[in-house]
């Protein structure tokens, strides 16, 4: 069984914006970027464990709001202070127009608090987004 869950339209998250969802206890931060692709990274600043749906996407990184921390969307990668832990990106894929997200971390990276993503997905499994996607 794939591991991956319905997001959203892909006209739902215009470039350069990112969007809260939550895939069972998961909340991921899903980012349609300036290059044009989507990215799923964990919605938690390993720094102040601030959402990170809440900054900025710039290029191919997302700010934390709160004290400026910037995290590659590709790896999860700090790329600016104060943080320096990664945070769990997941894999992509875009089918017939919606966005799809998998539960299981693309990086190496694994979270860094007490909640964990599935390693796979339950029949029951759904995912909610938030900022008014369906």
């Amino acid at each position: 069984m794939s591991d991956f869950i319905k997001i959203c339209s892909t006209d739902d998250v215009a470039k350069g914006t990112v969007v809260r969802a939550a895939i069972d206890a998961l909340e991921i931060a899903l980012v349609h970027a300036e290059d044009g692709h989507f990215y799923a990274i964990r919605d938690e600043c390993s720094h102040a464990n601030i959402a990170l749906s809440e900054g900025e996407v710039e290029g191919c990184t997302l700010e934390c709001w709160l004290h400026g921390s910037r995290f590659d969307l590709r790896t999860g990668q700090p790329t600016g202070l104060p943080a320096t832990v990664a945070v769990p990106v997941y894999p992509v894929e875009i089918r017939d127009g919606f966005v799809f997200v998998s539960l299981t971390p693309h990086s190496s990276v694994t979270p860094h608090s007490s909640v964990t993503p599935h390693s796979s997905a339950a029949p029951h499994s759904s995912a909610t987004p938030f900022n008014g996607v369906n």
